[in-house]
């Protein structure tokens, strides 16, 4: 009988206790990679405070599926992304995986879990293939691996202990490139790295990772029947519903949109617009930013209306109220899940025109661009669309289809078993046996 190819995939959290876009995607792809024929995925998922921890084990099963367990590490050190707690990956985490003997450890971000988790799996399984998936650039950026400049809110367009000083002036430039060594160096023992983005893949590289370690493959999401658009009623029916998806944080520029909304003038913006904003979290904000929100949200008035926080089940239905979706973001981004869902129901899409976001979202085909950061230069682009009835339409046509989770998983098969298959050709010629599993996906 052929072996299945065995596969452990490991995130910082599960999208049932931490909902993210790098936990939606880290989950979709273990369900698409256990829809294909010989392939066995099992999920390991971080989680902290305030969840319990159970007993004397760090693992927990929290009636999750079989094939998904939780880690339970709180001993996290964010400077250096490194876990203190190494005894309970080795004790723990370890010796589950030695009973899954998995072919590929495929890490989906190291927060929370710590970048020695990685050294532990080479060292526990030398064979097997390691890969790391880059959902931002944590292991470059100190500021929550935005690479914005926390004095000026600009863009950084490269991270070097000297210029991450300067954003950091009581951590010194010594202790910043130990940061850099030990995380490079942490990462470097992985066979490959994969970007949703092309911009953040090269990034990396600019970083000091090797390019020809770096593939770029889409999130995939599972890929149904999109909503219908938006039924549209009154003598002059408009395509006049924006909607923002998202956490509300400073890097995502909620602010920027509400306060381009509040610079429509009043004929053009008319009665029945709204901005619909679904998120929560601004109340775990910094006291400035919320400040400057509350006094946007009031000069905005009844033009903005509040949902509150979502779960990623419930798109399908909060997309069938809107008709644009608006991505405000002030950082570069890399693969926002939203496009792809807005991609799945056909809602165009209205971005800044950096990063990730620029590259996914084609000005005039999937959505339009806008300057990112400038209120202005986003309020005119929805005064155009709201001026011109036929421009959602266009767009809509020319709209690209979503990346499916079982396509997003079979490209992630072929890379798993060319690199296995590389292993094996230099661990043939020491005399041992080789490791790849059969047949082909």
């Amino acid at each position: 009988m052929n072996e299945q190819l065995r596969i452990l995939v490991v995130s910082h959290g599960h999208p049932t206790v931490s909902l993210g876009g790098a936990e939606i995607a880290s989950h979709n792809l273990h369900l698409g990679l256990n829809g294909l024929p010989n392939v066995e995925s099992v999920y390991l998922a971080r989680v902290g405070h305030p969840m319990p921890r159970h007993a004397a084990s760090a693992l927990m099963s929290h009636r999750l599926a079989d094939n998904e367990v939780l880690f339970h590490t709180d001993d996290y050190d964010h400077f250096f992304l490194s876990n203190r707690d190494t005894q309970a990956i080795r004790r723990d985490v370890l010796r589950f995986a030695r009973d899954l003997r998995p072919h590929v450890v495929h890490f989906h971000h190291v927060l929370g879990i710590g970048l020695e988790a990685l050294f532990a799996f080479k060292e526990a399984f030398p064979r097997a293939a390691m890969l790391v998936t880059f959902h931002e650039y944590l292991s470059i950026c100190h500021n929550h691996g935005q690479m914005v400049k926390r004095s000026s809110g600009q863009l950084c367009n490269s991270a070097s202990p000297i210029a991450c000083h300067g954003c950091f002036p009581d951590i010194t430039v010594s202790r910043f490139l130990m940061r850099e060594v030990f995380a490079r160096g942490m990462l470097n023992l992985a066979d490959a790295f994969i970007s949703p983005s092309r911009f953040l893949a090269e990034r990396y590289v600019k970083w000091g990772l090797e390019e020809e370690k770096l593939h770029v493959i889409e999130n995939g999401i599972a890929v149904e029947t999109g909503v219908p658009a938006r039924e549209l009623q009154g003598r002059k029916p408009r395509r006049n519903r924006f909607a923002y998806f998202g956490q509300i944080t400073p890097f995502k520029g909620v602010d920027v949109l509400i306060d381009a909304i509040s610079r429509i003038p009043k004929e053009i913006w008319g009665e029945d617009s709204s901005l619909m904003i679904f998120g929560g979290n601004l109340e775990r904000q910094p006291i400035e930013f919320q400040e400057r929100m509350n006094k946007l949200i009031a000069d905005a008035g009844h033009r903005v209306r509040f949902y509150g926080s979502y779960q990623n089940s419930e798109m399908p239905r909060l997309m069938r109220s809107v008709d644009w979706v608006v991505l405000p973001s002030i950082w570069w981004e890399n693969s926002p899940v939203v496009i792809q869902e807005a991609l799945l129901h056909g809602r165009p899409m209205i971005c800044s025109d950096i990063g990730g976001m620029a590259e996914k979202v084609r000005d005039g085909m999937d959505g339009l661009h806008f300057r990112a950061g400038s209120s202005q230069d986003l309020a005119d682009r929805i005064v155009e669309v709201l001026s011109d009835t036929k421009s959602w339409d266009r767009l809509r046509v020319s709209m690209r289809q979503p990346a499916d989770y079982l396509s997003c998983a079979r490209e992630h098969v072929r890379l798993y078993r060319s690199l296995l298959l590389q292993k094996d050709n230099t661990t043939i010629t020491e005399g041992l046996a080789p490791l790849l599993p059969s047949p082909q996906v």
